[in-house]
C-alpha cells in the first residue's frame, strides 16, 4: 500500500488541531477517517506523527499528548492544576469517603453487584451513589445475576478509565500502592 500523499509536517499539524478541537479522545481509526481516501496515511504514519506530538509537549511545555481509553488527548499538565483551577468559579464536586469507596470496590472488584459491595463495606450503598456513578457514567449495568431478584451487575466504563488518565483497568494502583501512599 502507497503512502500518504500528505508531508508528514501536514498530518502531525492536522491530528494536533483534530485532537485539541475534538472534545474528546480521539482513536486511530478516528484520526484516519480524517483524511480522505487519496491522502490517508497508513497507521504507521499516524503513529509516527503521535510520537512527533507526544515529543513536542516535552518538558518545556503546560499541555501534554495522553493516551486513554478511548484514545489520545491533549491536557493540561496536572502538576500546573493548583494555578489551572482559579480559572473555574465553581469547585470541583468533593466526594464522600462512601462515594469513593463504592467506586473503588467496583472498579478492583468488578463485574459486581451492589449486594457484594455491601458486604465488602459493612454498610448499605446509598442509592444516590449508584445514581451518580451511573449517570457520570463511570459505571454501567454489564447484566444480571441469575439468582432470585435478579440484582444488577455492576463494572466501570471507559469514561471512568479517560477521567482518570487510564489506558485500561491494570494501570489502576495496586493494594501496595495504596499503603505507600498513606
Amino acid at each position: 500500500k502507497y503512502m500518504s500523499s500528505l508531508m508528514p509536517e501536514k498530518i502531525v499539524t492536522i491530528l494536533e488541531a483534530a485532537i485539541m478541537v475534538s472534545g474528546h479522545p480521539l482513536n486511530i481509526s478516528s484520526m484516519l477517517n480524517l483524511f480522505s481516501e487519496d491522502d490517508r496515511p497508513e497507521t504507521t504514519e499516524i503513529k509516527a506523527a503521535l510520537t512527533t506530538l507526544s515529543e513536542k509537549y516535552n518538558a518545556d511545555s503546560g499541555i501534554e499528548l495522553v493516551e486513554v481509553a478511548s484514545g489520545y488527548r491533549l491536557q493540561a499538565k496536572a502538576e500546573l492544576s493548583p494555578w489551572l483551577s482559579k480559572l473555574w468559579e465553581e469547585r470541583p464536586p468533593r466526594y464522600s469517603r462512601a462515594f469513593l469507596e463504592t467506586l473503588a470496590i467496583i472498579a478492583y472488584k468488578q463485574p459486581i453487584t451492589r449486594a457484594e459491595i455491601e458486604e465488602i463495606r459493612g454498610v448499605t450503598v446509598s442509592s444516590n451513589i449508584i445514581k451518580t456513578l451511573l449517570e457520570r457514567e463511570w459505571v454501567r449495568v454489564v447484566g444480571h445475576r441469575e439468582i432470585p431478584g435478579r440484582p444488577a451487575i455492576l463494572g466501570t466504563t471507559k469514561e471512568f478509565l479517560d477521567h482518570f488518565t487510564l489506558k485500561s483497568l491494570s494501570e489502576l494502583p495496586t493494594l501496595a500502592e495504596f499503603k505507600d501512599f498513606e
